[in-house]
This record gives structure tokens, C-alpha cells and sequence, in this order.
């Protein structure tokens, strides 16, 4: 038992695989090199006669900020406000403590209290305090002007570079997830946000765990989102949308009177008719909302089209397409009802939320235990 509980500690030191994309190494990679390189041209020409010009520990915040810039470790205002923090921090140390090991690990304790403090914690200031001590001479002769010059100009000349990069390679940075704003303006969670796990959720366990984990919790609820939609796509991955959509719709044509399309609606209960062409193609949607929107002025009724009230932007799905694929935008999207339509266009059927509810209900009493 001893023997088996050693091998596993073992173990535990051998590298994780890491999951990321051979793009993702790449830009990585490349990143790194613009955003040093022009870092360090830009900072000799502007510190010209300035020694030191450069610091290490832009390396370091390089690999952050080109390598992971989604952590929160590698967020703006971690790079300028933590390295700035950490160099007046390390400068006070090597001015008021002799004895340069204490000043060390004085400048790198108080550093990381600084920055959690500031909320601006970021790896590499910690060596930066250590380089505010430990640079020499031509470091101690800047004094407090090394704060600046080089350590916020280097920081935000890097910075300025991963801004540029990141956004030419279509990363989201600086990074942070946006929630989708509920479909009905409200204060009320989208639908999907009021059962299972919740940010409220991801809040309260991490803060019983107590720990600094170097992802945010928004991106965390984002990660787990996609991990249900996967597992969803597993256990109803085999319906799609021409098994469960009613292939005998009711629809109108642009020229149907308005009261027409109201008459039909209220006949076969329904609260949407396509607007089709000749040949099925669909040209728009009538709704409820749309009668009710598009109201013609008094005495206009008869005259009224439904081409005049219709919406023409309409969202579809296709025949072969997931059922589980659509389940945001009938959750969370507001949406009651989805044309169904071939490559062509042409009509083929109506999705609605009763036959999303019918179809997974359905499918999770099938499903074997």
C-alpha cells in the first residue's frame, strides 16, 4: 500500500499534457519574438544613453501575455501595474535594507502582497523586484527613476505589442468573458443559467477553496458550458431536426391579406406562418409580435399585406442539423420558432419549442440506465 501510494506520488511529477492547438504554439511563439523584438528596439531608442535599457524579466511577462493571454495573470493591467508596483517595492528594499539577501526576500514578499492587494498580480513582477536589488550599479544609480525608466516604459511598450498581436490574430484580448444579455432585457439569468452549475456557483467554491487558480471564473463557467453542450451532444447526439420538426406547415405568401394570415393563425393554433415564394423558398415570418408591432393605422386594415408586417431576417435550421445545437436559441434566445430549410432555401418544416421539449423529454426516458 505504502509502495503503491509512493508510485502515485511519483507520478505526479511527471508533465501533464498540455491542451493547446499547434496554432495556438505558434502564434505563441511568434508573439514572443515581434513582442520582444520591437520591446527592446523601441526601449533602446528611447532610453538611448539609459543603462539598463531592457530588463529580463520581459521575458518572462512575454510569456504571458503572447503565450496565455487569456489568464488573468496576463491582463493589462497586471503587466504595468504589477512590474511598476514591484520595481518602487524592490528600490525601497535595496535603499533601506542592507543586507541585500533580506532585501531580496523582502522585495519579492511584499511585492506579491502589493499585487494581490492591487489585484494586479503577475509572475514576473517578482522579478523584477529582485532585479531592483539586485541589478547593481547601474540600476542603484537610477534610484526611483527606475520605476519609470525602464520598468513602465518597457511594460507598456510590450503591452502596446500584445494588443496589436493579439487582435490581428483574432485572440480576445485583453481577455474577458462577456455574459449574453438576457433575451428579454430583464434581470433574470437566461434560462440555462437557472439550473445547474452558476457563476454564483464557481464564486462560492472558490472562494471556500481558497486558492489562486490562473483561469477566471468567467471563462471557467464558459468551459463548463461547452463541457454539457458536448455531453449533451453524446446522450441526444442522434436527433436532428427533420426527425422531430412538423413537415405539414401552415404558411402564407407576402401578398396574404394581414387579416388572412391572423385568421389561419388563430385556426390552426399556431403563433407563426413562413412567408414563402412559389417555389417554398422562404422570403420572411409572420408572428404574433409582428401583428402586433406592425398594427396598420385605423380604417388601413384590409389594405394591409403580409409582406408589409412580415420580419424578413430570419433564423433557420437546417434538416440534417442537431437538435442540441439549437437548444441556446430556443433557451436562451428567445426564440419560439425555427424554419426549417434546405440549401436552396426552400422551406421543409417548423422546429418549435414544444417539439424541442417533446423530443428531449422523450429522449431521456429512452435513454437506458
Amino acid at each position: 500500500m505504502a509502495e503503491a501510494g509512493l508510485g502515485a506520488w511519483l507520478r505526479s511529477f511527471v508533465p501533464a499534457p498540455i491542451s493547446v492547438s499547434r496554432r495556438e504554439v505558434a502564434l505563441g511563439c511568434l508573439g514572443a519574438l515581434l513582442g520582444l523584438w520591437c520591446t527592446a528596439w523601441l526601449s533602446h531608442r528611447m532610453l538611448t544613453g539609459l543603462n539598463p535599457w531592457f530588463i529580463a524579466p520581459m521575458g518572462a511577462s512575454a510569456v504571458l501575455l503572447f503565450a496565455v493571454p487569456a489568464s488573468p495573470l496576463a491582463q493589462p493591467w497586471s503587466i504595468v501595474g504589477g512590474n511598476t508596483v514591484s520595481a518602487l517595492i524592490g528600490v525601497a528594499c535595496a535603499a533601506h535594507v542592507a543586507d541585500a539577501t533580506l532585501a531580496c526576500a523582502l522585495a519579492a514578499s511584499l511585492a506579491i502582497g502589493a499585487m494581490f492587494l492591487l489585484r494586479c498580480l503577475h509572475p514576473p513582477s517578482g522579478a523584477v523586484a529582485l532585479t531592483a536589488v539586485l541589478g547593481g550599479p547601474a540600476v542603484r544609480s537610477l534610484g526611483y527613476a527606475f520605476v519609470l525608466w525602464p520598468v513602465a516604459i518597457d511594460s507598456l511598450l510590450l503591452l502596446m505589442t500584445a494588443l496589436l498581436f493579439n487582435v490581428s490574430a483574432r485572440r480576445r484580448y485583453p481577455h474577458r468573458a462577456s455574459a449574453p444579455a438576457p433575451a428579454h432585457l430583464t434581470r433574470d439569468a437566461p434560462p440555462s443559467a437557472r439550473v445547474g452549475l452558476t457563476l454564483e456557483d464557481l464564486h462560492a467554491a472558490l472562494l471556500a477553496r481558497g486558492e489562486l487558480i490562473d483561469v477566471s471564473e468567467d471563462d471557467l463557467q464558459a468551459l463548463f458550458a461547452e463541457a454539457e453542450q458536448r455531453a449533451w451532444n453524446r446522450r441526444f447526439g442522434n436527433l436532428r431536426c427533420r426527425e422531430v420538426m412538423s413537415h405539414d406547415v401552415v404558411t402564407a405568401s407576402p401578398s396574404t391579406p394581414a387579416h388572412e394570415a391572423w385568421e389561419q393563425m388563430i385556426r390552426h393554433a399556431v403563433k407563426a406562418l413562413p412567408v414563402i415564394d412559389a417555389e417554398r423558398r422562404l422570403l420572411g415570418i409572420v408572428t404574433l409580435h409582428d401583428f402586433f408591432v406592425g398594427q396598420p393605422a385605423a380604417g388601413d386594415t384590409a389594405a394591409k399585406r403580409v409582406g408589409d408586417i412580415m420580419t424578413r431576417d430570419v433564423r433557420t435550421a437546417a434538416p440534417a442539423q442537431d437538435l442540441v445545437a439549437l437548444m441556446h436559441a430556443f433557451s436562451d434566445g428567445g426564440r419560439h420558432h425555427l424554419p426549417v430549410v434546405d440549401e436552396h432555401g426552400r422551406l421543409m418544416g417548423m422546429l418549435t419549442q414544444s417539439d424541442m421539449v417533446a423530443a428531449l423529454f422523450r429522449a431521456g426516458i429512452e435513454q437506458p440506465r
